[in-house]
Formats: structure tokens, C-alpha cells, sequence
């Protein structure tokens, strides 16, 4: 018995080392997830890049953004006119908080009655999470030593006021109360359009290579690039399905609002499944079989999920870990999906995203049509 169970223990271990590139991807996938959770990973969410509009420029108000910086969770990226223009800020991506100073900072807090109103991006669940408990925590220490060098200078007036004199309004937009399932729903739906245009790609060609059936397709008069249109258009037409159900799910079923325009949406969502299909011919010219492209799906998911601001926003990790992340078309649609679902904003506020989205698919389609022709060759 020992000896017939050698035996087959031989022949995997030769099957395995044969097929050296799927033994690779399994060696590379712990290391590779190893180094997402150490470095793109980070449950708290500090500098965050924050638009100031000071309208009064006085002591005051540049002691409390600068306590704000101090904290360590804000970073003061831009200076603004206006409260619109912190607002339009925030609608195009460029910061994820503002402060609003109001005029006459330093006499209101000398009457103990001065506000600061801090406007924090809700589409953003970790960012307004913690936007929200840094800005209370420091605007109360500030508040506190103000009151302190009161005491100091005028120990009667600070003993005779019962308040502190500055407190933080925080207004989170676009997702007040916080609700998970606003937050999780537009970017589950970048992800399963990726997800889907990759894998239904990837297996529709490797199977055919597999079986044998696509030398029978190449003695055929149709030319590659007519058979690569022929085999992704069944697969765009089921992405788009499943991203209306799923759309249609969250909107009538879970209520999660739909602020935008709606066409827009449909338009960039179907010009983002071709980037999924340049991914998916691309795997599939690399992968000798079924196995290795499914375990270059999985990678690509993983890695695209975590890099791409899924879950955690992508201005908290390291610059190398973001220029990765430009590698995968999920980092330019959640953008994209959450802006015109969460936000209600149009074309305006995401021509960058837009303009990236569409130079990353003429690249990835010009190289992977060239590796499907050279494969077919």
C-alpha cells in the first residue's frame, strides 16, 4: 500500500515541477498578499488631504488648522476662497476634508462662541470615520488649551465661562449616516465588472486553446482580430446584465440612492468592461491552461481589489504601493462610480478619471491584441 502511494506522491511532485509557471504563481501569491497587508493596508486612516478656507486670517484660525496638522490625521494640501470651493474640491477628488473658517475667528473665540465647520468626504467610509473622531478629539484639546491660557491671563474671565470657546461642526457629506451598504455598492460594482470581463475573456480562450477547437477556428477565412471581437461580445453583454442587476438590486432593494445621471453611468461602465477584456486576452495569451488562468484571475483580483481603493482609500498608502495600483482598471472606475452613484457629480468633476480610464484601454487592448495575434501565430 505504502509503495502504490509513493508512487502517486512521485507523479504529482513531477506534474508540479513540470508545470513550472503555475508552481510559481502558487509560490508568488502568499509573498505578494504578505506585502499588501503590511504596506496597502492600514485600518487607521490618518493624513488626510484637506482643502482650508480661512476667512479670517487671523491668530485664531491659524492656531486651530494648525492643531489640525498637528494631529497628524490632516494635511493641508490647498487654501480656498470659499465654503462652494472647498465643496467643488471635494467633488472632483482633489481632497477628501475641508475646514471652513468663518470671519471674525479670534473675536468669537474671545466671546467663547466661535465654530469651525469641517466637511468630510462620505463616499469614503474609513475616511469619514476618522476625519470625524480626529477633528472632535482636537478641536476639544484646542478648545481646552485656549480656555487654559485664559486662565492663565485672566484667571476671573475663563473661572466665569462654563463653555469652551470653540467647537467643531462636522458635516458628512454625501453618506450623513454613514451607511455601509452606500459606501460597499458602488465599488462592488467596479469590482464584479472586472471580475466578470476578466475571467468569462481568460476561460473562453483558454478553453478553446485547450480542446483544441481554435486551430480549427484559425483554418477558418476569419481574421484574429474579427475572432477576438467575436469571443469578448457575449461577455460584454453579460457584464452589462449583471451590472444592472446588481445596480437595480441596490438601488430598489437595499435603497441605497442613485444621485446621478444614469446614461453617463451606463456609458463609462461599458467603456470600463473593455478594459476588463484587454485584461482577460492578455491573461489568457500567458496561460498554458484553464488552472493558470484562473490563479492569474484570482492574483489580479486580490491585488486590483486592495490597490485600487475598494476598501481602503488609496491616498493612505505608499507612493510605489499607488503607482501599482494604476496597473489595474478598478482604480479608475471606483472613482468613477462613486462619484456619479454617491456624489450625483457629472463628467466635469471626472474628466481625469475618464480621460485615464480611456488611454489605460487603448494600451491594454493594443498589447493584448498583439499578444492574441502572436499567440494565434
Amino acid at each position: 500500500m505504502l509503495l502504490r502511494i509513493w508512487a502517486v506522491i512521485q507523479k504529482e511532485f513531477i506534474q508540479t515541477f513540470r508545470d513550472r509557471r503555475t508552481l510559481a504563481i502558487q509560490l508568488a501569491m502568499p509573498m505578494i498578499q504578505l506585502f499588501l497587508f503590511g504596506y496597502a493596508i492600514s485600518m487607521s486612516v490618518d493624513h488626510i488631504p484637506t482643502a482650508v478656507a480661512d476667512q479670517s486670517l487671523d491668530a485664531a484660525s491659524h492656531g486651530y488648522v494648525n492643531a489640525m496638522v498637528a494631529s497628524g490625521y490632516f494635511d493641508v494640501v490647498m487654501y480656498v476662497a470659499s465654503h462652494h470651493d472647498v465643496l467643488d474640491a471635494i467633488d472632483k477628488g482633489r481632497v477628501q476634508a475641508g475646514i471652513v473658517i468663518p470671519p471674525g475667528f479670534d473675536a468669537l473665540v474671545e466671546r467663547g462662541d466661535a465654530q469651525a465647520l469641517l466637511l468630510v468626504n462620505g463616499e469614503d467610509l474609513f475616511t469619514s470615520q476618522s476625519a470625524y473622531n480626529a477633528a472632535t478629539s482636537v478641536a476639544k484639546a484646542h478648545a481646552i488649551s485656549i480656555l487654559m491660557e485664559k486662565a492663565t491671563c485672566a484667571p476671573l474671565a475663563a473661572a466665569s465661562q462654563s463653555t469652551l470657546p470653540l467647537d467643531a461642526r462636522i458635516r458628512i457629506l454625501y453618506n450623513p449616516n454613514q451607511d455601509d451598504l452606500w459606501f460597499i455598492i458602488p465599488g462592488m460594482l467596479a469590482m464584479l465588472l472586472q471580475v466578470q470581463s476578466i475571467t468569462l475573456t481568460a476561460a473562453a480562450v483558454v478553453r478553446e486553446r485547450e480542446v483544441g477547437t481554435i486551430e480549427q477556428l484559425l483554418v477558418t477565412p476569419i481574421r484574429p482580430a474579427e475572432l477576438m471581437l467575436g469571443k469578448v461580445t457575449p461577455n460584454i453583454l453579460i457584464s452589462i446584465i449583471n451590472l444592472l442587476t446588481i445596480l437595480g438590486l441596490g438601488v430598489y432593494w437595499f435603497n441605497v440612492p442613485f444621485q446621478g445621471d444614469f446614461w453617463l453611468f451606463l456609458w463609462l461602465a461599458f467603456m470600463y468592461v473593455f478594459s476588463g477584456l484587454g485584461l482577460g486576452l492578455l491573461i489568457s495569451t500567458v496561460s498554458q491552461n484553464q488552472r493558470q488562468a484562473l490563479q492569474l484571475i484570482g492574483m489580479f483580483t486580490i491585488v486590483g481589489v486592495v490597490l485600487g481603493g475598494f476598501i481602503f482609500p488609496r491616498y493612505a498608502m505608499p507612493p510605489l504601493i499607488r503607482i501599482a495600483g494604476n496597473l489595474f482598471p478598478l482604480t479608475y472606475f471606483i472613482p468613477i462610480s462613486r462619484g456619479i452613484i454617491t456624489k450625483g457629480v457629472g463628467i466635469e468633476s471626472l474628466w481625469e478619471q475618464v480621460a485615464a480610464l480611456f488611454t489605460y484601454i487603448i494600451v491594454i487592448m493594443f498589447f493584448a491584441s498583439r499578444a492574441f495575434k502572436q499567440g494565434l501565430d
